[in-house]
């Protein structure tokens, strides 16, 4: 018995040796240094591979990201007005899509209540604050309520007048569920 608690002691004795290194800039042996230190090229720092020696390279021009169809509407009026004919909301229609009225709902808190307001009347905190000073537009004035969703869609792809573009914010789905939650929840107050 003697033995083994001195082998364990010097078991323990001889960890805690190797184990403490009084320089902390130094963690000690690296078994899997391919995990520790990244190949990859660290950004902003030069890379020999490329061409001009940057690591952060801008997108090859006209290429289209995975899984994205790019939105052929331009910021005029016509186009806004051929987005209300040509685009239709998938979650409207015969039936409304309730949980994806409810999920707009959410969205509009995190990209559209700030500026829009909670109830949609353009008096929301950037406004109210003072931060801004043109008010923005009130989503339950009529020249709002009467257009079709493509026309919603659309202003909040590419924006309007003073309200900046969000297609690069927001997927074309969730901004579909936006302008679902805008018409039914606020407009016309079918869902809570």
């Amino acid at each position: 018995m003697k033995i083994l608690n001195r082998l364990i002691l010097l078991l323990i004795v001889s960890i805690a040796l190797v184990s403490c290194d009084n320089d902390r800039n130094k963690p000690g042996y690296s078994y899997f240094p391919d995990m520790e230190q990244s190949r990859s090229y660290e950004t902003y720092s030069e890379n020999p591979v490329v061409e001009g020696g940057k690591t952060n390279l801008l997108p090859v021009e006209n290429s289209i990201p995975r899984g994205v169809i790019p939105y052929q509407f331009e910021k005029t009026e016509e186009n806004r007005k051929l987005a209300g004919e040509k685009l239709l909301n998938p979650f409207m229609g015969e039936t409304q899509d309730t949980e994806a009225i409810i999920e707009g709902k959410r969205l509009y808190n995190i990209y559209c209540w700030h500026c829009h307001g909670d109830k949609g009347d353009g008096k929301g905190f950037l406004y109210t604050s003072g931060k801004y000073a043109y008010p923005p537009a009130s989503l339950l004035a009529e020249k709002v309520t009467t257009n079709p969703d493509g026309e919603m869609f659309h202003v909040i792809s590419v924006g309007y007048g003073v309200m900046g573009a969000h297609q690069g914010q927001i997927m074309p789905e969730d901004r579909w569920k936006i302008v679902s939650y805008i018409r039914e929840g606020l407009i016309n107050k079918s869902v809570e």
